[in-house]
């Protein structure tokens, strides 16, 4: 596909001015090859001049279509959601993963984030083929020092942790779910990691009867690994995208690389939020080439004059109207 070697291109040279250009191009082109999308659009009775206006296919489809923009024979890859809300787990079939990997290491690289070692508190691909997380860290860990410290059954080995700490001389980056954090803290004794070093957490409790608010996660983590709270990032990401948002510390916002961009919708009329508004999350990702480029999350932010959100967590009922019509007219259709 001649605009997939087009999007790599601007992934690894952003010119931002061609962002409306390209998106336009392929939302056109996956309406064409994705029936799932082109059904929610008709649905909707869209007409799409902006990038702004592009629909964004709402999380569940995922879990009850195949949302390819590809001839199935050429599926190769298939990462998965945790299903641990008792819908089943949503399916990202790709037949490649080149654009993935530029996604996130060029992603990382525009988030001004360090080559330092990598301490991995996530399972390897080879542990999780199907975690877009294992794939991730594994593509971060490709050209630098990397070591993964999960135990089966989804345990940290600590002491490996403490002594891969205690062996360097120079910054560190622990990166692992907030859950994989939390488990350090409750289990074991604290540690210092160099000066300089970085903590990156994805977030996420779903599924397990455990939470903690980030506040007091940050403050806890600092405490325990002598480190600051400006020192802390969250990186924001799903498995039906393939690029990232990050933010630092505990109340700055998430921005996102030149090829994805946020709009916080209004759930009430279905369009762009206005700034400080709380809405809906609608995130259009270049990068999403075999899937859909545009999705509708179900996570809450407040709209930011410059394209950041704060994140503020996730409703299960934060569908916009009409988008949810529509996801129903599609999954009903699936099922006659």
């Amino acid at each position: 596909m001649n605009l997939e070697k087009e999007i790599l291109s601007f992934l690894e040279q952003p010119q931002p001015g061609r962002f409306e250009e390209l998106a336009i191009q392929l939302f056109e082109l996956q309406r064409k090859k994705n029936r799932p999308y082109d059904r929610y659009c008709r649905a909707l009775g869209v007409s799409v001049s902006s990038w702004k206006e592009i629909p964004g296919l709402p999380q569940q489809v995922f879990k009850h279509s195949e949302v390819r923009s590809f001839p199935a024979e050429e599926t190769r890859f298939e990462f998965r959601t945790s299903g641990t809300t008792g819908e089943g787990y949503g399916r990202h079939l790709l037949p490649s993963l080149r654009l993935y990997r530029t996604a996130v290491l060029r992603g990382w690289a525009q988030a001004r984030l360090p080559d330092y070692s990598i301490g991995l508190l996530m399972p390897c691909p080879q542990q999780n083929p199907h975690s877009s997380l294992a794939q991730m860290g594994a593509f971060l860990g490709e050209d630098r020092d990397h070591r993964s410290f999960w135990k089966d059954p989804g345990r940290i080995d600590v002491e490996s942790l403490r002594n891969f700490i205690s062996a360097q001389q120079r910054p560190v980056v622990l990166f692992g779910t907030a859950l994989a954090f939390l488990d350090i803290l409750e289990t074991s004794e604290p540690m210092s990691v160099p000066e300089g070093s970085l903590i990156m957490e994805t977030g996420g409790f779903k599924g397990t009867n455990r939470t903690i608010e980030k506040r007091d996660l940050y403050f806890a983590l600092s405490n325990y690994f002598a480190i600051p709270t400006a020192k802390i990032w969250n990186e924001y990401g799903m498995t039906e995208l393939s690029s990232q948002f990050y933010s630092s510390n505990v109340d700055q916002p998430h921005i996102g690389p030149p090829w994805a961009r946020v709009v916080v919708i209004d759930p009430a009329t279905n369009r762009e939020a206005s700034p400080g508004q709380i809405g809906a999350i609608r995130i259009v990702d270049l990068a999403n080439v075999w899937s859909v480029l545009a999705l509708q999350t179900q996570d809450l932010a407040r709209n930011g004059s410059g394209g950041e959100f704060h994140l503020i967590g996730r409703d299960p009922n934060a569908l916009p109207r009409g988008c949810s019509r529509a996801a129903d007219e599609i999954l009903g259709a699936r099922r006659r």
